[in-house]
């Protein structure tokens, strides 16, 4: 198969790991666009806050373990309060911690919860950086991670800014992106999509409070992990010959069904057409509604997504 030169591609649906549709009028505006983005079944996140102590926890690990259940990471640290002298941003255990640095700061504890439960389930969520995948491949079967699709593409440039960009855990340098990318076709099943789609009203992305942070893929997530990998393969980071169609069935569901041990009880497969779809400038509900959400790279062109 030489990847540059698809025109389409018939793919079977696929499986995305992390998924975020919250409540009322946006859930009901998103959560079609999961079916039209070529995808039959999504691990759905809810959790609402953090956790600084995790050794509390350990009772709950413990039984999770037992229990052969998933736990799932947003791997991150809260950043230091900005009034808060410190000498260094480059060590993460006694310097600043930022959000250019709060993953690689949470991964010694990463590292340590494996250690003290080697059995349990671990998935390393939405990896941003190079550190984060090594982190990963570090550690036993039982842990594995997921990449979004926007990572794929996005540095620190893009959404400096633009807000639509912008997301936690942020983008990071060049070098980490074209580690993500190798990641996807060389990873043999280690990382898998989990889009960490996430929709905020326009408003909350532009507006006069605290931008929101959120990237919203689901209706062309897998358009744009194409792309990517296109783009990659012509600046030379990625082998053409290393995009094959297993490597994209496996990193677009079979690899997270296999980790999360389901199975794909709704079949079905998807016809994939390059340069196919315009991404629209803006979905909101027909007939009107109080809720508009601006999709990743409004106004470009991706693959269209056609149901067989």
């Amino acid at each position: 198969m030489e990847f540059t030169k698809l025109t389409e591609i018939e793919l079977p649906a696929a499986f995305d790991a992390h998924v975020h549709l919250r409540d009322g009028e946006m859930s009901q505006l998103v959560t079609p666009t999961i079916r039209q983005g070529g995808v039959n079944q999504v691990y759905v996140m809810n959790s609402s806050s953090g956790v600084l102590d995790y050794e509390t926890f350990y009772p709950v690990f413990e039984e999770m373990e037992k229990q052969n259940m998933v736990l799932n990471l947003h791997g991150e640290v809260p950043s230091t309060p900005a009034g808060t002298h410190v000498s260094s941003t480059k060590d993460t255990k006694t310097g600043a911690i930022t959000i250019l640095n709060a993953e690689p700061a949470f991964l010694p504890t990463f590292i340590s919860l494996h250690k003290r439960f080697p059995n349990l389930r671990i998935i390393l969520e939405h990896c941003s950086t190079a550190a984060a995948l090594d982190a990963v491949r570090s550690c036993g079967p039982s842990v594995s991670g997921t990449i979004t699709a926007h990572h794929l593409s996005l540095i620190i440039d893009d959404w400096a800014g633009d807000p639509f960009c912008f997301c936690k855990p942020v983008a990071k340098t060049p070098e980490d992106r074209d580690a993500l990318l190798r990641a996807v076709v060389q990873s043999g099943g280690k990382f898998y999509l989990g889009t960490d789609s996430a929709p905020h009203p326009r408003g909350k992305k532009r507006g006069e409070d605290k931008v929101a942070a959120g990237v919203f893929t689901q209706p062309y997530a897998l358009g744009y992990v194409l792309d990517a990998l296109e783009t990659g393969v012509k600046r030379g980071v990625v082998k053409e010959s290393e995009v094959t169609k297993e490597v994209l069935e496996g990193f677009f569901g079979a690899w997270g069904r296999k980790f999360y041990q389901v199975e794909d009880t709704r079949g079905g497969k998807v016809v994939l057409r390059k340069g196919g779809e315009k991404v629209v400038d803006v979905l909101k509900k027909e007939g009107g509604g109080d809720v508009e959400v601006v999709p990743f790279r409004k106004g470009e062109m991706t693959w269209a997504v056609e149901w067989k």
